[in-house]
């Protein structure tokens, strides 16, 4: 009697069909849904200062993967990663504004602030992005003092935006081999499962291309009379995060090792008494963006800016504060000066050719 005995191929497919069947038993949907963590909300009601600390919203624009709490106004983590987190708030006539963004309930990351209390409504901004384990939460708190409040209405001032940025690459693959295949199971005459991180294009497996960094300043940097001198980009001394190494906190600049779209923010203090002047700038000192306040009160506020830019491999971006008298950056242990850039998207042609012809 013979018996038919499938061939390698026909093995490989009914290992492939039954190692489906388990994936679909789970309801996992391409690319790995799970792996997703974004909100956005708004809040249309003003806020005073000592009714209540968190700050709640009543409208959520986007909920993936159901981490944030507009009830609480709290984001728990749930994947562990990098995230971009942005807010904006009104400032209600004759009050101050103070509002902090604030980690595990104690750990104040960045705060938007404006001491002015001028009859008129504005607005104040503030990002960061922060490294993030299971379980960590995020909110927005506002100065329990009376004298501090926050302004909106049904047209919302008050807005709050998180997402997950680059999920930690040792929990994501994991992620995805458990809903896979046990480790080390092969099937007899199958090709081994893919690498997550093996490039088609390249003959030796590499890391996908990730680069990011959030930082900080706890101190001001005050302008001087010290006649002509080179441009010095503003450092800092607070980093959140620094994917890649890419960012170096004692010069203040950012290096491209990835060519292709970045995304860049900033937020600096305005100091009591002085004018503030930041420009974002590349390579020996394009100007890209600028923020700018000339009022010379003796109050303190936030400005903010933020961009796309086009790199290639060996640019540099940086902050340049205007260093001549009369000009100034504030920031404290409220962290009101922050930087943060990302890639968004690599140019995936140039990564290719600078590999084929060094």
């Amino acid at each position: 009697m013979t018996f038919w005995r499938p061939s390698s191929g026909v093995s490989c497919l009914l290992g492939l069909i039954t190692c489906l069947g388990c994936v679909a038993s789970f309801n996992i949907t391409p690319m790995t849904s799970g792996l997703r963590s974004a909100f956005s909300a708004t809040r249309s009601s003003s806020m005073l200062g000592g009714t209540q600390r968190a700050v709640t919203f009543d409208r959520l624009l986007v909920n993936i993967g159901n981490d944030f709490n507009p009830d609480t106004g709290s984001f728990r983590c749930r994947l562990p990663g990098a995230y971009y987190f942005s807010f904006t708030v009104g400032k209600f006539p004759k009050k101050m504004l103070s509002v902090m963004l604030v980690k595990n309930g104690m750990e104040v990351q960045a705060m938007a602030y404006d001491g002015y209390q001028k009859q008129g409504r504005k607005v104040q901004s503030q990002s960061v992005m922060v490294s993030l384990r299971p379980m960590d939460t995020v909110y927005l708190l506002l100065q329990e003092k009376p004298d501090y409040a926050i302004y909106s209405n049904v047209g919302p001032y008050i807005t709050f935006s998180g997402y997950l940025t680059y999920p930690d690459s040792t929990s994501s693959v994991g992620y995805l081999n458990n809903h896979l295949s046990p480790p080390g199971l092969h099937l007899p005459g199958c090709p081994p499962s893919i690498d997550p991180y093996y490039d088609w294009r390249r003959t030796t497996p590499s890391e996908e291309p990730r680069s990011a960094f959030s930082v900080a300043r706890t101190l001001s940097a005050l302008g001087e009379s010290r006649g002509r001198r080179e441009r010095e980009a503003l450092t800092f001394d607070v980093e959140y995060v620094n994917i890649g190494g890419h960012f170096n906190r004692t010069s203040g600049r950012f290096t491209c090792h990835f060519p292709g779209a970045y995304y860049f923010a900033f937020t600096v203090g305005k100091h009591p008494r002085r004018a503030v002047s930041v420009k974002l700038m590349t390579g020996r000192g394009e100007v890209r963006a600028m923020v700018f306040n000339e009022d010379m009160s003796r109050r303190r506020e936030t400005q903010s800016q933020s961009l796309l830019l086009s790199l290639k491999k060996g640019d540099s971006v940086w902050l340049y504060s205007q260093q001549e008298d009369g000009y100034a950056v504030y920031s404290n242990q409220g962290r009101y000066t922050t930087f943060s850039g990302f890639l968004v998207y690599p140019d995936v042609e140039s990564m290719y050719r600078d590999r084929t012809f060094t």
